[in-house]
Formats: C-alpha cells, structure tokens, sequence
C-alpha cells in the first residue's frame, strides 16, 4: 500500500494519534500531501536512529500535552455544570 494512502486510513481511523511519515521517494508534492492528510511529520530515508528515536519522543511529549489540555477543559467543564446544577437546585 502507498504510503500516502496509509496515511489517509490511519488518519480517518484515529485522528489523535501522531503519524510521522517516512519516504525513500521525497518531493515537495508528497511532502505538502502528506502533511495535508494528517502526518505530523515528514522525515526522508535513509533516517538515522537517534533522529527518529528523538522526532518520536518529540511527538508523544506533543500527545501527551494534548491530551492533559482535553482532560483539564473536560475536568473543569464538569466542575462548572456540576455548580450550575447545586445552584439551580437551591433555588
């Protein structure tokens, strides 16, 4: 399966999750399509090791964060309907 055509499978089946994609085959066509059909990243082979070992840490620091930020704004929206409630409910 091409590369790009992944890509687009993962993308619609999970969104949230960080795609970092790697081509022997670079151009700016494929870069610009890649980054537009969700990668987070575009490296070119041959990739070294300590590279992409650090561009993934990268990426699920970023995910991590995303999620804390999506938990913290449910967490407070919560919070807020919860005091909406006790306060309609003393009324």
């Amino acid at each position: 399966m091409e590369g790009t055509k992944l890509l687009t499978t993962m993308h619609e089946n999970m969104p949230k999750m960080m795609k970092i994609m790697v081509t022997g085959y670079p151009s700016m066509e494929n870069a610009v399509e890649s980054l537009n059909l969700g990668a987070d990243s575009y490296i070119i082979k041959p990739v070294k090791p300590k590279i992409l070992l650090a561009l993934i840490e990268e990426k699920l620091e970023k995910q991590q964060t995303a999620d804390k930020m999506v938990e913290g704004k449910v967490t407070e929206w919560i919070k807020t309907r919860a005091r909406k409630i006790e306060y309609e409910s003393k009324k």
